[in-house]
């Protein structure tokens, strides 16, 4: 017994398996009979190992997809307590005619605006609209759903910024200039796709707050949409950029699990150190840079 538990241990097998294989054989098994009960045996279990490893890393993927859905920002109440929301100042020329298709002064436009920043909470909101857009339409400055800037005003949250006639021309008090220096006095923000570069020049403390600060948005038909990236991919969620202090913290992006094996390229939405800030393309594309 001795010999034969030898040999098998010189061999990787267990004493556990030795024995297994001589109550199955009997004591006085030859050596061969022996090897070839062992060699089956180690396939064997083997395959359990195997099978029971795939088994527990479904479990582990199954579970970390469940802490991943837990811990998703979308399944938290983006209403949080209007005190940590920062101001919203809303050009309403902007947005206005941004509605109107660039071709009519759309109120209707700065409602939508002013409903959707409410609605999340925030208290503080301001839009600020030429006075002259109080005068009635005119073929060559169509205005529609005019009585809303009324309603605003009224509800204190639409300011019109200043103009007069003199001698039978209009003076017009510029309008950008009152939106970046209550939103910059107010730590806001400023809702417009203008990019201010002429204010943005003029001091070095407004350059970098127009950059941190401005929210872009789209209209699709009749829904204020901005964008959930504000300042790009790798900057602050929407909901974080209009905290004073961010509630959720952002999620940095996981390692892809391909590596560098990855082919999906700029479209794989898993981080990959080894591709640094350059443009990430997929392996084919650099097998097919490398054969020219």
């Amino acid at each position: 017994y001795q010999t034969k538990l030898e040999f098998a241990l010189k061999l990787g097998y267990s004493e556990e398996q030795v024995q297994l294989v001589l109550n199955k054989l009997g004591t006085d098994a030859l050596i061969n009979d022996i090897l070839g009960e062992l060699v089956k045996l180690g396939n064997k279990t083997e395959t359990d190992q195997t099978v029971s490893n795939a088994n527990t890393s479904v479990m582990r993927e199954a579970s970390s997809i469940e802490s991943q859905r837990s811990e998703s920002p979308l399944q938290e109440d983006v209403t949080e307590d209007g005190d940590n929301l920062r101001p919203i100042v809303i050009d309403g020329s902007n947005v206005a005619m941004s509605h109107g298709n660039k071709e009519v002064f759309s109120c209707r436009g700065i409602k939508l605006a002013v409903d959707w920043f409410l609605e999340r909470g925030h208290k503080d909101v301001t839009v600020f609209v030429p006075a002259w857009r109080k005068e009635q339409s005119r073929p060559d400055a169509l205005i529609t759903d005019q009585e809303i800037l009324r309603k605003l005003e009224k509800e204190k949250i639409l300011v019109f910024t200043p103009s007069r006639r003199v001698q039978g021309r209009r003076v017009v008090c510029y309008d950008d200039r009152f939106i970046v220096k209550l939103a910059f006095e107010s730590d806001g923000i400023i809702v417009s796709n203008d990019n201010y570069r002429d204010l943005a020049n003029e001091k070095p403390e407004w350059k970098k707050f127009i950059d941190e600060r401005l929210l872009m948005y789209s209209f699709v038909n009749d829904k204020f949409m901005p964008p959930d990236d504000p300042l790009g991919r790798h900057g602050p969620s929407l909901d974080n950029f209009l905290r004073k202090k961010p509630i959720v913290p952002e999620h940095k992006k996981q390692p892809c699990p391909y590596g560098k094996k990855c082919t999906y390229g700029h479209k794989c939405k898993y981080y990959h150190p080894e591709r640094g800030n350059q443009p990430q393309r997929s392996v084919a594309d650099e097998l097919r840079a490398m054969s020219r």
